[in-house]
This record gives structure tokens, C-alpha cells and sequence, in this order.
């Protein structure tokens, strides 16, 4: 079995044999201290748009009395540059995904989070990868889980049917879809790739490899870039965010995109005919986390915002509006059985041994990925 990791050694195999354990509700949900109750003021969040849902909002408030400043974000580059843009200033929490940690170890815009006030045992430890891989320089732990999901396709069940029991990503690319798909821009294009894999028109292994190797990479995007640019006008909408997801769905004639699993499950949740799978080629798993800016201010209040994150009830709670998952151990028991269909529809059979763990980015592949994906934005 390969090897593929969020941005680690961590195999396929150890992260769902942990997810399992969580599932099965090994630890009690975590107390509001004290001293959590005692807190006021504010804190500044900078997340991505629905991680916030209005149900852990409110039990979060009224359990410390903090009022929280949201300011939504759909990309890890926003997060960057806003970062950039501020020195780091401005912010008390911000989400960074756990894949990105080559990246943020060379910008210190982040600080260490004192360990003896994040209540660690609470989550699934296979998630837990601050420690090893955002211990920048030696001074300890810059990251901490939130929450994790994947990246995979969504459909229209009234408009739309996958050939076989799992769609793929190349529907999103297909003739026979041609104006009625969507996805963003980097990742589909990703996408892409795995489906010419799949369908024998690149070699087996190649999208992962170019995450290795400067040389390969060009050459693999190299020839994505071209094919996405050939079939650019079957794609009727590039999203950004969760909502944008959404309304594609809901009113701009998408049948078939690819997408993350919270926006299409929320409205499946909802009523709406929507269904979210993992491809026949395996999502892209991802976890987001927590990291500190350099120039937050609200420290206490950033420690009460951990402690009620990982809160079994509160984070199930939320759970069940955002359409993600929790690595909080224990949290499922309160998604309810809503959360757990949609789990079971979302990941069937031997979807889950086959997730594909977003690898770590280097800067050069960040960078020399942002030139590909805008000569095929440009076209």
C-alpha cells in the first residue's frame, strides 16, 4: 500500500484505524473549565466561511461570555496574504490547513501555543500533528486539528447519475457534462489528472509524484494545464468558497461538480436532491486546523475558544449544520443519525480505505501550481 500522508508519514491505514477508535466515542466530552466560564471580551477568527455554524457560535458565547469576530475565508492563500498584508496582526486564531506547514514555517507569521492550556487528549491523535510537523524551529506546537473532510464530487440526483456506484472526477470534464459542472480551479485541475489516470491517459502515480519532484511536477502539469484548457468550456463555474459551492447547486444549472463534502451534505441535510461521494478515485482527504498569530492580543480568550472547540457536544453539534467532520473524539455521538447516514452515503464501501491524504506543499510547488492554474484561468 502507498504511503500518503496529510503532510506526514501517517499511512492510510493508521489514520482510519485512529478515525475509528474516535468514532467509537472513547473519551467523555470535555468540561468547560472554570476558568473558560469566567472569560469575556472578544476574539478575532479568520476562517473558512461555515466552520462557524450559528449553533456552536451561541453555546460557545454563552458558556464564556465571548463575543467572537468572524471574517470568512474560502483558500489558504487568503489566509496568507491577509497575514502578509497585516505582519501578522490583527487576528487571534486563524485555519490553516495541516498540509500547508512547509510553507508557514518560513513566513513567522505564527507563535507557539502553550501546550499546558490545549486540552490535546480530547482529539483523535492521529490528526494531532502539530507537534511533529508545525514545531517551526523548535519552539513547539504552531497547529492544532479543527476540523477535517474531503474533497470530492457532488451531484444533482435529480439530473445527474454516476456510470456506476462511485463517480469520478472527470464527470466534472466529461462532453457529456459540458456546461453544467464546476470545481476550483487548482484542485480540479488535480482532479483531472487522477481521472486521466484512471481512464489510462497519464501514467499511474503521476499527480503524487510531481508533489515530489520540481522536474516531474512541470512535466505532469505540463500536460493538465492543456487538457484543462481544452475542455475549459464544459465547465460552467469556478467556486472559491462554500457558498459559491452551494448556489451552483441550488441555482446556476450545476448537475455535477467537484466539491468539498460540508456544502453539498448541508444541503442534502436540508432537502435538497444532492448527493456527495467520494470518487471511484479516491478523495482528497484534508484536516484544518488552528494556528496563533504572532500579533494576536486575546490570549486567554483564544485558549477558551480551543477548550469549547474541543467540546464532544459542541463540536457534534456543529457538525450537524456544517456537513464536515470532527476529529474531536466522541463528537460523532452527537451528530445525530442525520450526520451518520450522510457519513455512510458520502464514504461507501471501500471509500474510506482509499482516501488520499493531501501531501505537503513546498513553496516551489505552491508557487510554480499558481502559474499553471492561472495560464488555464487566463485562457
Amino acid at each position: 500500500m502507498r504511503k500518503i500522508s496529510f503532510g506526514t508519514s501517517l499511512g492510510r491505514r493508521t489514520f482510519l484505524k485512529s478515525t475509528a477508535l474516535a468514532g467509537a466515542g472513547l473519551a467523555m466530552p470535555a468540561i468547560v473549565s472554570r476558568r473558560v466560564l469566567a472569560s469575556s471580551g472578544e476574539i478575532n477568527i479568520m476562517m473558512w466561511s461555515d466552520y462557524l455554524p450559528e449553533s456552536f457560535v451561541k453555546g460557545f458565547s454563552d458558556k464564556t461570555g465571548i463575543k467572537i469576530n468572524f471574517t470568512g475565508i474560502g483558500s489558504n492563500d487568503e489566509i496568507i496574504n491577509k497575514l502578509r498584508a497585516t505582519n501578522g496582526e490583527g487576528f487571534d486564531i486563524v485555519t490553516p490547513t495541516v498540509n500547508r506547514n512547509p510553507l508557514w514555517a518560513e513566513l513567522n507569521l505564527l507563535q507557539p501555543f502553550d501546550m499546558k492550556r490545549v486540552p490535546l487528549d480530547k482529539v483523535n491523535p492521529a490528526m494531532a500533528l502539530g507537534e511533529a510537523h508545525w514545531n517551526f524551529g523548535g519552539k513547539g506546537t504552531h497547529w492544532l486539528p479543527h476540523i477535517w473532510g474531503t474533497e470530492g464530487v457532488a451531484w444533482r440526483t435529480d439530473a445527474f447519475k454516476p456510470a456506476g456506484e462511485f463517480p469520478s472526477y472527470y464527470d466534472v470534464w466529461d462532453e457529456a457534462n459540458a456546461g453544467k459542472t464546476m470545481g476550483r480551479a487548482h484542485s480540479m485541475m488535480l482532479g483531472l489528472g487522477l481521472g486521466l489516470e484512471r481512464r489510462g491517459e497519464m501514467a499511474p502515480g503521476s499527480i503524487w509524484a510531481a508533489y515530489k519532484d520540481e522536474t516531474k511536477m512541470k512535466e505532469v502539469w505540463t500536460k493538465l494545464t492543456e487538457t484543462a484548457i481544452a475542455k475549459k468550456k464544459n465547465i460552467k463555474l469556478l467556486w472559491n468558497d462554500a457558498d459559491a459551492q452551494k448556489n451552483g447547486l441550488l441555482n446556476e444549472g450545476v448537475i455535477v461538480g467537484q466539491t468539498w463534502d460540508g456544502p453539498p451534505i448541508a444541503l442534502k441535510t436540508a432537502g435538497e436532491p444532492v448527493m456527495y461521494r467520494a470518487p471511484v478515485e479516491g478523495a482528497m482527504a484534508w484536516v484544518d486546523g488552528l494556528a496563533m498569530p504572532v500579533g494576536a492580543k486575546n490570549i486567554d480568550q483564544i485558549y477558551a475558544f480551543i477548550e469549547a472547540a474541543y467540546d464532544a457536544k459542541l463540536a457534534g453539534e456543529a457538525i450537524k449544520s456544517h456537513g464536515y467532520n470532527s476529529p474531536v473524539l466522541g463528537a460523532d455521538k452527537y451528530g445525530g443519525e442525520v450526520y451518520a447516514k450522510n457519513f455512510a452515503d458520502a464514504y461507501p464501501g471501500d471509500a474510506l480505505a482509499k482516501l488520499n491524504p493531501w501531501p505537503a506543499e513546498m513553496p516551489w510547488y505552491a508557487k510554480t501550481r499558481t502559474e499553471f492554474v492561472n495560464k488555464f484561468m487566463s485562457a
